[in-house]
């Protein structure tokens, strides 16, 4: 009996050591896991067809957040839709025009502001960087630093021979939806892009233009009254920016809800760069298609 009481408490004690060997590595593949989704790489699938011919429907993309640096913040309770400071690791790089970037939606719950909700996201192409003036002629996206070509031309070709008079008021106006400016799909801008450190005069212009960006960073309301403008109960004449800002757009000009409805994006909304197709599947076939597995996202 003696010896098969130690047969069996030898047992039991190499049991255990196996079961303590596996809980360590099922834990440490977890924390690479979460330190490669936090810092390095996170996917996302592609929703919708606003960035065809580039990305279709059921592409399962690699989103790279070296480029611009991972951020950090607590998930915990954004996921709550509590507002969170959202901080960012410096990059081993820079975003460029025509990047197509990752990035939270910035209008979850209302129209009227800025905000954040972490399980929302959008894929769109940068078109314009920190800076930089955007606009539309006749329906073709123009950057005042670059005369490259930007995004589809193509389909930006498209929509310029579009009638406005056939499209829905809804998709024919754009941001900032307002009659001063009267900004549409094919005329639109110029559209300053803030970089942050950027100072600004808050006239009646500025203030139609960039009042959600300034009531997101200063977490108060922006008012005009009697031709005066005021964050809270503090009037301002001139506002600096805190953040970063990016105009983007869908490959898919007649057919995507971009910057010109949305308006710009902060940079601390940015999830990071898509960089591979590592699946794809068909959403009405149900099947893998082959030809696009791994493959590279190119950048016009």
């Amino acid at each position: 009996m003696g010896i098969e009481k130690r047969i069996y408490k030898t047992n039991i004690n190499q049991m255990l050591r196996y079961l303590t060997l596996i809980f360590y590595g099922v834990f440490g593949i977890g924390c690479i896991y979460a330190f490669l989704l936090i810092f390095c790489f996170s996917t996302f699938k592609i929703p919708s067809d606003s960035m065809e011919p580039q990305l279709q429907t059921g592409d399962q993309v690699l989103v790279n957040k070296w480029i611009a640096g991972p951020r950090l913040f607590n998930i915990f309770a954004s996921m709550k839709g509590k507002r969170v400071d959202i901080y960012r690791v410096p990059g081993v790089g820079q975003i460029k025009r025509n990047d197509i970037l990752v990035f939270n939606y910035p209008h979850p719950y209302s129209w009227e502001r800025i905000e954040m909700h972490i399980m929302q996201y959008y894929i769109k192409r940068c078109l314009g960087l920190p800076g930089d003036s955007i606009r539309i002629e006749q329906g073709f996206y123009r950057n005042n630093h670059t005369k490259e070509p930007l995004g589809n031309v193509e389909s930006q070709a498209n929509l310029s021979r579009q009638k406005a008079d056939r499209m829905p008021d809804g998709v024919y106006r754009c941001f900032p939806f307002d009659s001063t400016f009267n900004w549409n799909v094919h005329d639109f801008g110029p559209l300053y892009i803030p970089r942050k450190g950027d100072r600004i005069t808050v006239n009646q212009t500025n203030y139609k233009l960039y009042k959600q960006m300034i009531e997101w960073e200063s977490k108060d309301s922006l008012s005009w009254k009697d031709s005066k403008v005021y964050i809270g109960d503090k009037q301002v004449r001139q506002y600096q920016f805190q953040s970063n800002y990016y105009f983007v757009a869908g490959d898919k000009t007649e057919n995507s809800r971009d910057s010109r409805y949305l308006g710009l994006i902060p940079e601390e909304f940015i999830v990071g760069v898509a960089w591979k197709v590592w699946k794809s599947v068909d959403p009405y076939t149900g099947e893998y298609r082959k030809g696009r597995f791994w493959k590279n996202i190119r950048n016009n």
